[in-house]
């Protein structure tokens, strides 16, 4: 793929996403007469902002990668949009994961990280399809080792997502639901599936 080609692959995605990002309130408020410079640097604020409320929870790498931003850059924006409170940051072991600021609650945000890596979000899954799953057809199903679906079970359960005192449960399964189905784009193709399925077994009691 040519420079040139690259280059306009980059501004068509901060394009889109600076478009999301330019209708939060405090961001895109700098003036009219930009330098090309400051106007790239706009977009690319921009850009994260509107890329981090589609895509709650990414970690650093992960904005830099999906925005095709260098890491110098990357790095100066979401420092000062955390600092000017448009951005809530989370540790989250060896990552930072990034939020739109005030808009999720503590539960949320850890659901949301642990959404974004692949074994514990399908086994999350998996449990809100079937609550009766057992250690071993989870690792069956996800095509890991039992010890691996323990590693996980046992640190689900310590931040609060999961309980273990009778089999596995998803704790707060409604909260869990709503995020896998409101951000099912942004997460893997079993996140997508299960937002496709989610009407055949939610049931509502009115």
């Amino acid at each position: 793929m040519s420079d040139r080609r690259i280059d306009e692959d980059k501004r068509a995605t901060l394009r889109r996403f600076a478009a999301l990002g330019a209708a939060t309130p405090l961001v895109g408020l700098g003036g009219g007469d930009e330098s090309d410079d400051s106007s790239k640097s706009s977009d690319a604020r921009d850009a994260i902002v509107g890329y981090v409320a589609a895509t709650p929870g990414a970690h650093f790498s992960k904005v830099r990668d999906d925005l095709q931003l260098g890491t110098g850059e990357t790095q100066y924006h979401l420092r000062n949009l955390v600092d000017d409170g448009t951005l809530d940051v989370r540790r989250d072991g060896d990552y930072k994961r990034f939020f739109p600021a005030k808009r999720f609650s503590e539960f949320e945000q850890v659901a949301l990280g642990y959404l974004r890596r692949d074994t514990p979000r399908g086994m999350l899954i998996h449990l809100l399809r079937d609550p009766d799953a057992t250690g071993s057809k989870l690792a069956d199903t996800l095509d890991v080792s039992r010890a691996t679906v323990s590693t996980y079970a046992k640190e689900l359960d310590s931040v609060g997502l999961l309980s273990r005192e009778d089999g596995y449960a998803v704790s707060e399964p409604e909260t869990v639901i709503t995020l896998l189905i409101r951000y099912a784009d942004s997460f893997g193709t079993d996140a997508a599936a299960f937002a496709n399925d989610a009407a055949g077994f939610i049931r509502f009691d009115p």
